[in-house]
Formats: structure tokens, C-alpha cells, sequence
């Protein structure tokens, strides 16, 4: 399928099908698979009460590993492949801008974290500090100061850290399909409605 035939009716049948082929690729070195770690931090984000809005976010956080052009990196990479950009991209068009928010910037986010509170860096995977050093580190003074003009900061450090919770080899969790209907929800409501 390819973006010009994605629509509000089957895009969440398409994000269920790439959960289905691809979600058991491996996840940057951490213990859990891709889709693990995605549907590891969904089920936090609703275990813990938090708005459609945010479990939707989680669960798709990663959705840009999966497009083509970018694919996984593995700790023997030496640059990063942008997936975050990657994955709003194709989720812009059906998700409201607080979803997409939480995709594009969820790495920026790591680099805020590091930069502004310490003891951060200290929870982080080997594998996450690995990618740190790819994204560029902890962000400079100036970087902070931008990033924490986006009206969405809070909401995109929320599920930065659900990024990081989502990393448990033994954690269970429903599969895509508990919350495709969720997901249908905030691009109908984004959307407009049900086509």
C-alpha cells in the first residue's frame, strides 16, 4: 500500500498489518521487539490513565522504523536514520498534531531530558545511549530554549518516557487490535468524523 492510497478508513488496518509482519523484528539492542516496546508503553500509558491521545502516541512512537526508506539501525551504525521524522510523516495526514508531536520529537526529547535533568541520563539503556550519541548528544542551551516552546512539550516528554518504560523482556500486553479502536477514534476525530 502506498501513501496515496492510505486513507482515514483503512489506515488503521495498515498499522495493525505492519504491527502483524514486522512488529518481531529486533529493537535497537534492547530485549524486547519492535512491537513489544510499542505496545509495552500503549499499555502503561492506559494502565496509568492517560488520554487517548497519549496511548495512541505511544503505541505509535516508533511506526518510522518500519517505512522503507529508513528501516531499524543496529548498534553497529554510525548515523541516525531519522526514523521519528519518518514516522510523523506518515501518520500527519490522520493523527492530530499532539500525536504527531509525540512522534517527531520523541527523540529530541531523550536530548532535552539529558540536558535539563541530570539524572536521566542515568535511566537510560545501553542501547538508548548508543542512539543519544547518534541523535547528538544532550541539547545545547539554545536547542532547550526552542524545544520548550512547542505547546506540546509536555505531552511529547510523557511519552518520552513511556519510550523508556516500554523495554520490559517479560512484560504481557494486549495485542494492536485492543486498541485499534482507539487509534480509530483519534483520526476519526481528527479526520472529521467516520468516511
Amino acid at each position: 500500500m502506498t501513501d496515496e492510497t492510505l486513507t482515514q478508513a483503512n489506515i488503521v488496518a495498515f498499522l495493525e498489518d505492519i504491527f502483524e509482519r514486522r512488529g518481531g523484528e529486533e529493537y535497537l539492542g534492547e530485549p524486547v521487539t519492535m512491537a513489544e516496546h510499542m505496545l509495552q508503553g500503549a499499555t502503561i500509558a492506559e494502565q496509568n490513565g492517560q488520554s487517548e491521545e497519549i496511548i495512541v502516541a505511544a503505541l505509535l512512537h516508533d511506526i518510522g522504523h518500519f517505512t522503507s526508506e529508513f528501516g531499524t539501525f543496529s548498534m553497529e551504525d554510525t548515523e541516525d536514520r531519522y526514523h521519528e521524522e519518518a514516522g510523523a510523516q506518515v501518520l500527519e495526514r490522520f493523527f492530530p498534531s499532539v500525536v504527531t508531536d509525540c512522534v517527531r520529537y520523541h527523540v529530541a526529547a531523550k536530548r532535552y531530558l539529558c540536558a535539563t535533568r541530570p539524572e536521566y541520563f542515568n535511566r537510560l539503556s545501553e542501547a538508548s545511549v548508543h542512539s543519544l550519541n547518534l541523535q547528538g548528544g544532550p541539547m545545547s542551551d539554545e536547542e532547550v530554549a526552542e524545544f520548550e516552546q512547542n505547546p506540546n512539550l509536555e505531552k511529547i516528554v510523557a511519552v518520552r518516557y513511556l519510550d523508556d518504560a516500554g523495554k520490559h523482556p517479560d512484560m504481557e500486553t494486549p495485542r494492536f487490535a485492543h486498541f485499534a479502536p482507539m487509534v480509530q477514534r483519534v483520526v476519526d476525530a481528527h479526520c472529521g468524523g467516520a468516511q
